[in-house]
């Protein structure tokens, strides 16, 4: 690899965390307003993407593959054994009406809290789904492989 390429990888990487980080501010900000946190403690944060968990193109439903990568999840949480708050952000690529990827992303952070809430029994008060549709992407939407990565929701976890 050519200095050229390892300074634009580590640009990307830098620019990866930072984004994380965003998030989380972001998400404990949330999480404070509605009163939901006792300490505001950022634990960890799970993405579920066009990489490793296929949504469907214009489609909410949970893979086996999404389920799976859920009930991981949620045994993580479990065996963290704390009072967590979980944030679910739903995302898209940006094909489509800001007002269709707005609804898309909802419904893909909706069916996600459905499934921890009646499958594991993490508890509906201490979620929050939100969507940010097309306007948080981590890859170009003007490439397939790009929009793939777009199309994911991230669970946020707090203490």
């Amino acid at each position: 690899m050519d200095v050229a390429n390892l300074k634009k990888s580590d640009a990307e990487q830098n620019a990866k965390i930072a984004q994380l980080s965003d998030t989380a501010k972001e998400a404990l900000a949330r999480a404070e307003e509605a009163g939901k946190l006792a300490k505001g403690k950022f634990l960890f944060e799970v993405t579920l993407s066009d990489d490793v968990v296929r949504f469907g193109f214009n489609k909410s439903d949970l893979s086996a593959e999404a389920k799976a990568a859920l009930d991981a999840f949620a045994q993580k949480v479990k065996a963290e054994n704390k009072n967590v708050y979980i944030e679910v952000q739903g995302h898209t690529d940006s094909i489509g009406s800001e007002k269709y990827n707005l609804e898309l992303g909802q419904a893909r952070a909706d069916a996600v809290v459905r499934y921890l809430n009646m499958q594991h029994g993490l508890p509906l008060h201490r979620m929050n789904a939100i969507s940010y549709g097309e306007y948080k992407p981590v890859a170009d939407n003007k490439t397939a492989e790009g929009r793939a990565k777009n199309r994911r929701v991230t669970l946020v976890v707090l203490e």
